[in-house]
Formats: C-alpha cells, structure tokens, sequence
C-alpha cells in the first residue's frame, strides 16, 4: 500500500482529498435536508447518537495516547493508535450522516422529554444555549477544516514523509483532538432535549 501511495504525487492526492472533502461536506448537507424524502427510521437509528458519543470519546483517548507514543519515540504504536482512531472517525461519520438522514434536528432547549420545562428551567437553558452554540458551531466549522487536513497527515504519515507530516499535524492535531472532545460535549447538552 505504501507503495501505491509513493507512486502518486502529492499534487494529485490532494486534489483526491479536497475533492472528497467537498463529497462529504455536500452529501452530509444534502442528506439533512426537508425536501428529500426520508423513510421511517429504523429503531437501531436511535442509538446512533449515543454510539457516535463514544466513538468521539474513543478517537480522543486514542489521539492522545497516540501522542503520547509518537513523544517517546513509539512510531509502530503511534500509527497503530491513529489508524485505529481514524477507522472510527470513518465509522463515526457514517453513522452520523445515517442518524441525520432519519432523525429530525434537535433544537436545544426547545422542549423536555415530558414536554413540560418549568421557569427556572427555562432561565437555565436560555443561559447556556449560547455556549451550546459556539460549541456545536465550532465543531462543525472545525470537523470540516479537520478532514482535509488528517488526511494529508495519513499521506505523509505513511509515505514516511515526515517533515510534512510534522508540519502539519501541529495544526491538524489539535483541531481532530477538539472535534472530538466537542462531539461528546455537544451530545451531553443535547441529548436530554431528544423526543425519541
């Protein structure tokens, strides 16, 4: 495989990971709107949510174990750990492409499971619903510059280009690292307002 890799200049595998990048990015706004039909959810939908939750969790715990290893000189260990991570977060975006074609937008704060939300509850959600949304915001805006870039880290990573690999996951890791600790904190606010 590091071979096939070689083989190709970088010239044309980024223009592969962008064009992917803009795939992804279109498909998952598409599939999240109205006008497309959506059928009944199936019930195993439901918990995709919380199964993308531990994914993030998971791929944060691997990331910084990965660092953790590439730090002490484990190179094995560290690709082992962000191969791992990266199959999940590729796991992770299929199930959450999935949950957001079936399940309908939640909107924070709008409503409890019984339907009812008192006055004190109220005044509390309206205080953080502001933090609700630069975090979710941020993550979004963060997961779509973040792709582009982890992949090009894998690419340099595994072609043994290590100058560019280190170069760039200065930036890029950090950025994989806070999507996926947003992802679980974005889900824990969000999920107690869930009308599934």
């Amino acid at each position: 495989m590091t071979n096939l890799l070689l083989s190709i200049s970088d010239k044309k595998v980024r223009n592969i990971v962008y064009g992917l990048t803009v795939v992804i990015c279109v498909a998952v706004v598409a599939l999240n709107q109205k006008w497309i039909p959506h059928p009944q959810a199936p019930a195993f939908v439901f918990r995709l949510p919380a199964l993308n939750a531990i994914i993030n969790a998971t791929c944060s715990v691997l990331l910084i174990l990965s660092l953790m290893a590439i730090k002490k000189g484990n190179i094995r260990l560290h690709r082992g750990l962000n191969l791992t991570a990266f199959v999940l977060s590729s796991l992770f975006l299929v199930s959450y492409v999935t949950a957001h074609y079936f399940i309908p937008d939640t909107l924070y704060g709008d409503t409890d499971h019984n339907g009812i939300m008192s006055e004190a509850e109220k005044l509390a959600v309206s205080g953080i619903k502001p933090v609700y949304l630069v975090l979710l915001l941020s993550h979004i805006l963060f997961a779509v510059i973040v792709l582009p870039m982890v992949l090009l880290s894998f690419h340099y990573g595994l072609t043994d280009q290590r100058d560019k690999h280190r170069k760039l996951t200065r930036f890029s890791y950090p950025i994989w690292l806070y999507v996926t600790i947003t992802g679980v904190v974005v889900y824990l606010m969000i999920s107690p307002y869930y009308n599934f």
